[in-house]
């Protein structure tokens, strides 16, 4: 095998044509896959990288180290990486460099000029390098160079000029997900947090509505297993809730344990990143996604046409009077119920939980997905008074609502018969004729106001209910 000067940086478009050899490379990293572990008992990642010979479509190298932690920890997509003695190989037909743990080496360094030192813990010293070509990380076989900071400094200025335009690549929005399969989501990364011991969690958003769901729960399980309001154990913060945009859907994306290490300083708030190969699930009757050994995470800019696009949708969304109501209703919702407030705009939920005002009135678009009690002879059951719990949801949240005394009577009209109110129980829950079948409610009009029982705390002990609706079918 010949043995090219590891002096010399081939650019890639060269670098692909030296099938077999062992080559030296620097690119900036486009796209990066999280790692996992190989059929023996190495760990194995693959990066993306291009430069100014190849910008499309990136060559994908796969690095291979005896351990997680010897694996490249990417600071930030478009950050550079040097790479020496890869060989270049063909896998199914397309050229790729592999990075062998024996006699290839790396180095990464910020894809940013930035100023103040770099410190480098735990590594030797780098002297022929200022500090802002020290890398933040490299491997045990990596010898720096004094023409290194040529090179890095060449990349770093054509990435930073770079107008990167995927063209026609596919992606899905989120009202384009479909359980069970994998997606290329463009979402923008609204938060990221730690759930449960060790469970992470990000928060994404692209603006659009996730379809709605079938409800598989069985009505009579509402008591001792209700269906979630939301898919972490214990609900965000009202103010953290209050920054998060009142249209379009949040999904929620699980982190498996040892990935977090790898991913989660890539997904910088506020940024948009490109998920390739997601899996997009339902959990209690909720959407979420899953970040696998298959996913990798994509570099985009905050200019990109996609992203741009997104945004431009959002917009004029907000802008429309009728842009709160949920995508998936259109051309209207169902004619289930009426409402005394005609002249009200509609909100969503989000709106709702985010209001500044503790006690205020909201017109929603909603689906009623559960009910406790949901026997029809139990709603009346204390004092002969309406007294439900009704769980709605939309596209941006889902909320308990109670129904009492005169608004339960309102929305009954009066107090029917039990099979008049079974009836009407069943048409606003979506219970088809064989009660065990999966149900899909309809999206209905309803007024909401909320209140609190806790005055020393109002923002603790926020709660709804509903008033002047009425089921009219």
């Amino acid at each position: 095998m010949e043995y090219r000067d590891e002096y010399k940086f081939l650019q890639i478009r060269d670098a692909i044509a030296s099938i077999n050899q062992k080559v030296s490379l620097i690119g900036a990293i486009l796209e990066f896959g999280l790692p996992k572990k190989t059929r023996g008992t190495d760990w194995c990642c693959t990066l993306k990288i291009i430069d100014e010979s190849y910008p499309k479509p990136g060559l994908s190298v796969n690095v291979f180290a005896s351990s997680m932690e010897e694996l490249p920890r990417i600071s930030s997509l478009g950050d550079i990486i040097q790479l020496s003695r890869v060989v270049m190989k063909i896998h199914h037909g397309e050229v790729n460099a592999v990075f062998n743990k024996a006699f290839s080496s790396f180095a990464l360094y910020e894809g940013k000029d930035k100023d103040g030192p770099n410190f480098l813990p735990y590594q030797h010293s780098l002297k022929y390098h200022p500090p802002n070509f020290l890398p933040y990380q490299h491997s045990l076989k990596y010898h720096p160079r004094g023409r290194d900071s040529k090179f890095i400094a060449g990349l770093r200025k054509w990435f930073t000029d770079l107008c990167l335009d995927e063209g026609p690549t596919s992606f899905t929005f989120l009202r384009e997900m479909k359980e069970g399969e994998r997606a290329h989501l463009l979402c923008k990364v609204l938060h990221v947090s730690e759930v449960s011991k060790q469970v992470w969690m990000a928060f994404v958003w692209d603006g659009t509505d996730c379809p709605p769901i079938n409800i598989d729960s069985k009505m009579e399980n509402e008591m001792d297993c209700p269906l979630p309001l939301q898919m972490e154990p214990v609900p965000l913060p009202r103010d953290l809730l209050c920054m998060f945009p009142t249209t379009g859907s949040i999904l929620r994306v699980i982190i498996d344990k040892g990935n977090d290490k790898h991913v989660l300083h890539l997904l910088s708030i506020g940024k948009w990143v490109k998920f390739l190969s997601i899996l997009c699930e339902v959990h209690v009757g909720l959407w979420r996604g899953v970040l696998t050994p298959l996913t990798k995470l994509r570099y985009i800019s905050d200019d990109n046409c996609l992203v741009l696009g997104c945004q431009r949708s959002y917009n004029e969304r907000l802008s429309s009077e009728l842009g709160r109501i949920p995508y998936w209703c259109f051309p209207w919702c169902s004619t289930l119920t009426e409402v005394d407030y005609d002249h009200a705009p509609f909100v969503s939920l989000m709106d709702a939980l985010a209001c500044s005002k503790v006690t205020a009135k909201f017109k929603c678009v909603v689906r009623v997905v559960a009910a406790f009690p949901w026997q029809p002879e139990d709603f009346c059951a204390h004092l002969k008074t309406y007294g439900i719990r009704l769980t709605l949801e939309d596209p941006t949240a889902r909320i308990h609502a109670f129904l009492f005394g005169e608004d339960g009577e309102k929305f009954f009209d009066g107090y029917p018969s039990i099979d008049v109110l079974r009836g009407k129980r069943n048409t606003l829950l979506g219970v088809a004729a064989n009660e065990d079948a999966p149900r899909s409610p309809p999206w209905i009009q309803c007024c909401l106001k909320s209140y609190y029982l806790d005055r020393s705390d109002p923002w603790g002990s926020r709660h709804f209910r509903i008033f002047g609706t009425k089921h009219v079918n």
